[in-house]
C-alpha cells in the first residue's frame, strides 16, 4: 500500500505527529501502541520535548529496538540545558495508569482499529476522562479509500476489528467530545488521486482532540475511588546527560577549565621565552630549581617565584573572563570557584584563587592552539582565545 504513495503512507503520518510538535511545542508526549518506537525515535530529536514515553500491550515489540532511543555519543560530549527523559512501558490502553496523566499530547497512531468495539469504550474512558491529556491525535484507516488499493479485499490489516468510514469516525469523536470535554479536528494523510478527494477522502483520516479550557485535567473513572494505579510494566528508562545535572554541569566545567588551564599555560611559556635567560639567572641565584611555583602576574616582564612543587597558577578570573565556554557554565567568578573547590581532578592554590597546573621544561617546546592576538586595553589576560565550537545541536 505505501508504494502508491511518495512518501510512504506511514512516514506521512508520523511527519503529521512531528509538524504538530513543532507548532505546538509540547513538553510532555506520550505514544499509545508504540510497537517498535519508530515515531518515539523520531520525536526524540525534538528538545521542547522533556519526556517521551511508549505504551504497547506487546513488550517483545518494545524490547526489540527500544535501546535505540538511549542517548547518541554527542550527547554525552556536548550537553545542552535541554531534558528529556524517555520510558517504554508494556501495558494495555485499556487500562488506566497514573504515570500517564496531565500529558500535553497522546498520540494513537493507527491504534484503535485494533480493539474491540468493548475495549475501544473503555479506551476512551482511560485516554479522555481519566488521563485527559491536552491534545490527543488519533489516525485510523478510512475505508471508503479501500477501494482504490489494488488487490484490497476486506481490511486492511487481518487484526483490524473495523474501519470505519468518515460519517462513522465523526460519529464516534463527538460522541467522545460530548462526554469527555474536547474539541475535535479532523484532517487525514494520504491524498485521493485528483478529482476524487471530495468523493473517498483521506486514505488515513485523522482526528485532533483539544481539552476545552477550564476542563479539570485530573478526571477520574467512575468507581475508581481516585486511587493512584500503576499497572503497566516498565521495560525501559533513559535520562538523556542535560547541563540542568549538577553532575553534569560540574563533569563539562571541569573538562574546559582544564583544557584552557592547559592552553593559557602554554601560550603563557611562550610569551615569557623573551625573558627566558632573566628567568634562569634568578633560579639559579634561588638554588631552588626543582621546587618552584612560576605565578600568573598582569607584567609578562615581571614573573613570581613561590615554592610551590613546580607549577604555573592560571588565576581563575583569566579563565572566567576570557574562555566564554567557563564563563556560561560557572555565571560568576564566585560560582566558579565554589564549583571547582572540590573536583579532585582540579588543583587550587591554596585560597582557591587559581587552577595550578605542572610545569616542566619540555613544556615550553609544547605546541598550542591558540591564535595571536592583540591585548586588550586594562585586561588581566595577554591573549586571544581560539574561538569554541558551539555545542548547542541543531536539531
Amino acid at each position: 500500500m505505501s508504494s502508491i504513495f511518495n512518501p510512504p503512507l506511514h512516514r506521512q503520518r508520523h511527519q503529521f505527529v512531528i509538524d504538530f510538535v513543532m507548532k505546538n511545542k509540547p513538553r510532555r508526549v506520550a505514544d499509545l501502541g508504540c510497537s517498535e518506537c519508530r515515531l518515539l525515535k523520531q520525536l526524540k530529536f525534538h528538545r521542547e520535548i522533556e519526556q517521551l514515553v511508549g505504551v504497547d500491550v506487546n513488550g517483545g515489540k518494545i524490547k526489540k529496538k527500544m535501546h535505540g532511543l538511549g542517548p547518541l555519543s554527542a550527547d554525552y560530549l556536548q550537553p545542552t540545558y535541554d531534558q528529556l527523559q524517555i520510558e517504554l512501558y508494556q501495558g494495555s490502553v485499556t487500562q488506566r495508569d497514573a504515570r500517564l496523566r496531565g500529558f500535553d499530547l497522546v498520540t494513537c497512531i493507527e491504534l484503535i482499529e485494533h480493539l474491540t468495539l468493548t475495549d475501544l469504550e473503555h479506551f476512551s474512558a482511560v485516554v479522555f476522562g481519566y488521563t485527559t491529556p491536552v491534545n490527543v491525535i488519533v489516525s485510523t484507516p478510512n475505508s471508503e479509500f479501500n477501494v482504490l488499493l489494488p488487490g484490497l479485499s476486506g481490511f486492511r490489516d487481518r487484526d483490524h476489528k473495523f474501519e470505519w468510514n468518515r460519517a462513522e469516525f465523526k460519529s464516534w469523536a463527538l460522541k467522545v467530545c460530548f462526554e469527555y470535554g474536547y474539541d475535535v479536528e479532523f484532517t487525514g494523510v494520504g491524498e485521493a488521486p485528483p478529482g476524487q478527494q471530495d468523493c473517498v477522502g483521506f486514505c488515513t483520516q485523522i482526528g485532533v482532540f483539544h481539552r476545552r479550557r477550564g476542563r479539570d485535567h485530573c478526571g477520574a473513572l467512575p468507581g475508581d475511588g481516585g486511587e493512584t494505579v500503576f499497572p503497566y510494566t516498565l521495560l525501559y528508562s533513559v535520562n538523556y546527560p542535560s547541563l540542568r545535572d549538577n553532575n553534569t554541569l560540574r563533569r563539562v566545567l571541569v573538562s574546559e577549565v582544564l583544557y584552557w588551564a592547559e592552553q593559557i599555560k602554554n601560550r603563557w611559556i611562550e610569551e615569557k621565552s623573551v625573558c627566558e635567560e632573566e628567568v634562569e639567572a634568578l633560579m639559579d641565584y634561588s638554588g631552588r630549581r626543582d621546587d618552584k611555583e612560576l605565578l600568573w602576574t598582569s607584567d609578562p616582564k615581571q614573573p613570581e617565584f613561590g615554592t610551590l612543587n613546580n607549577v604555573v597558577s592560571v588565576p581563575l578570573a583569566a579563565l572566567w573572563s576570557c574562555c566564554p565556554k567557563v564563563g556560561e557554565l560557572s555565571g560568576s567568578l564566585g560560582n566558579l570557584r565554589h564549583l571547582l573547590m572540590d573536583e579532585p581532578e582540579v588543583q587550587l592554590n591554596q585560597d582557591g584563587s587559581a587552577v595550578l597546573v605542572k610545569y616542566q621544561e619540555q613544556d615550553q617546546d609544547v605546541d598550542t592552539d591558540l591564535e595571536d592576538g592583540e591585548d586588550s586595553e586594562g585586561s588581566q589576560c595577554f591573549y586571544r582565545a581560539e574561538q569554541e565550537e558551539d555545542w548547542e545541536a541543531d536539531v
